[in-house]
């Protein structure tokens, strides 16, 4: 038996629960998770914002060690540390084959499988965003898993799988941040901190992060924003201020609410980019007149997971982790226990802190 996070129904508190896990048939891998990040979009399915198939274990943001894998599984081994890809690309759909991998139709299929059962009733559950990440143990399917590469630390491994995929995407393959540009990132989370760091790494001169917590500028000043400022209605003049009245070359909104994504398109420069990582609700309407579009000459546009194909990017954040210009653990405000989960989604909600991550 596994202890997991359960959601049981949307709107409804997580339990922590014993389940019954499979071993892996045909394509599979079972792994024994050392870390599991806990991200805003664990926080979106338990609100309904997002939905999934429940009851589910939750966690899509992990890193662990192959306890056993199916028939069929080459690419790694038992006792191979992996980090787990919560959206694997299938390869045949339109958008993967214009390459668009991180737009992949079929990436939540998993989500819908039955892949273990509770041990009190032997009740059916999903496994969330495919990778069930919030259990000591999880069987996932054999395109969930990429090998970790060599020289970084494993629990810290578990935030590549998602914020710095995400932030680090978000500036170099959707923002296409240059060397010498201005960047704003609206929101000081786990997705935050990886953008401001990879900002910082693209060699962006002024980086402002702006959140409504004054607590959080030596969070975002760790990790490379030269100004911080506190989110008001007056913040698009504050980053124009900053900027020789111009506006920044782009900003990223990390939130999903209609106001920061507003905010952040009136902060950029004429013909600046505007990036959407933050995931809002359909009842988040963002609006513009026709003139101002015409006038601006900005660029707004969503980003999902980073527009990453993790095979080849996860690679690539290692070598900035060894290289000392990407910093893991600076992303991380508390080590909890899967009972820790729930306090740490109120912590969100109340904007505290950076990435909590539970330790097996």
């Amino acid at each position: 038996m596994v202890r997991a996070a359960v959601l049981p129904a949307v709107g409804a508190p997580l339990e922590i629960a014993e389940i019954d896990l499979p071993g892996p048939g045909p394509g599979q891998v079972r792994i024994r998770l050392a870390a599991a990040g806990v991200c805003h979009s664990d926080l979106s399915l338990t609100n309904g914002t997002m939905r999934v198939p429940v009851p589910a274990v939750l966690g899509h943001e992990g890193a662990g060690t192959v306890v056993a894998v199916g028939e069929g599984v080459t690419h790694v081994s038992p006792g191979a540390p992996v980090i787990l890809n919560w959206a694997p690309s299938c390869g045949t759909c339109h958008a993967c084959t214009l390459g668009e991998v991180w737009l992949c139709a079929n990436a939540l299929n998993g989500a819908a499988d039955v892949y273990a059962h509770r041990s009190s009733d032997g009740g059916d559950l999903h496994p969330g965003l495919n990778v069930a990440a919030f259990a000591e143990e999880t069987v996932v399917s054999a395109s969930c898993v990429l090998p970790l590469p060599e020289g970084i630390p494993l629990t810290d491994a578990a935030l590549l799988g998602c914020a710095v995929l995400t932030g680090y995407g978000a500036i170099h393959h959707s923002a296409r941040v240059r060397e010498g540009e201005t960047v704003a990132v609206f929101g000081v989370g786990g997705v935050g901190l990886s953008t401001l760091q990879s900002a910082r790494i693209a060699g962006a001169t002024t980086i402002v992060a702006v959140d409504v917590s004054p607590e959080k500028e030596e969070l975002a000043r760790a990790a490379g924003a030269t100004q911080y400022v506190v989110a008001s209605e007056n913040t698009a003049r504050e980053i124009r201020a900053l900027t020789g009245k111009q506006g920044v070359d782009v900003a990223v909104e990390c939130v999903g609410r209609a106001v920061t994504i507003r905010t952040a398109w009136e902060s950029t420069r004429r013909g600046g980019r505007t990036t959407v990582v933050g995931i809002g609700g359909k009842d988040q309407q963002v609006t513009f007149n026709a003139l101002e579009l015409f006038h601006w000459g900005r660029t707004l546009s969503g980003c999902v997971y980073g527009n990453s194909d993790p095979a080849k990017d996860v690679p690539v954040l290692a070598e900035h982790v060894r290289a000392g210009r990407l910093d893991l653990g600076a992303l991380v405000t508390e080590r909890i226990a899967l009972e820790g989960i729930p306090a740490a989604f109120e912590n969100m909600v109340a904007g505290k802190g950076g990435r909590a991550l539970v330790i097996f």
